[in-house]
């Protein structure tokens, strides 16, 4: 019985591997490359990165993670570009910052990344904070925005010449800080029945 295993094991495997190549199907060699011919021009003309993903933890335990749809790097006169960016951080009391920007760019000399054109911050307290431009370092959580900001809130409407992110000791919470002209628009909850 070995004997005959032998022989028709090892011809069995050759039928089916003939028959793999045999009965594969063919490639079409005249389809077009699925990429637009603008997008080939594009990509091709600039050096850049499809997708790129970033992920840290600050020197006191805070989880940061940063992405965009695109990245061009700097060079020495500019700084490094990005497209559809979004950023996650996770604080080290459980509560969660997100921000979104259409572009951002990054300078590393100066420690510091910045968001700008539609600006959406949003905190796991239910804030959501909008404006033109946000400064952050790259070492830590902390950043401002320099321009007005708008938002809403658990307890109403906001507005605020300018904004604060950080701690206010080394080692201490994160803080939301807004300054130069607060106005707030309180809209209690009205308690359902």
């Amino acid at each position: 019985m070995v004997q005959l295993l032998k022989v028709i094991l090892p011809l069995a495997a050759l039928t089916l591997l003939s028959a793999v190549f045999l009965l594969s199907r063919g490639v079409d060699l005249g389809s077009p490359i699925p990429f637009a011919e603008d997008e080939i021009v594009e990509r091709t003309r600039d050096q850049q990165v499809t997708g790129p993903f970033f992920s840290g933890v600050t020197p006191q335990g805070e989880q940061i993670q940063v992405q965009a749809k695109l990245a061009r790097p700097g060079g020495l006169d500019s700084r490094g570009e990005a497209v559809d960016l979004a950023a996650e951080i996770r604080l080290l009391n459980g509560r969660m910052i997100t921000l979104r920007s259409d572009m951002g760019a990054l300078e590393l000399d100066r420690d510091m990344a910045t968001f700008t054109g539609n600006v959406v911050i949003t905190t796991s307290d239910g804030i959501r904070i909008t404006t033109e431009e946000l400064n952050t370092a790259l070492s830590g959580v902390s950043g401002n925005s320099p321009g007005e900001v708008q938002g809403t809130g658990p307890i109403g409407k906001f507005t605020a010449g300018s904004m604060e992110i950080g701690a206010e000791n080394d080692g201490g919470p994160i803080h939301i800080r807004f300054k130069n002209g607060v106005k707030l628009v309180y809209e209690p909850k009205t308690s359902e029945r």
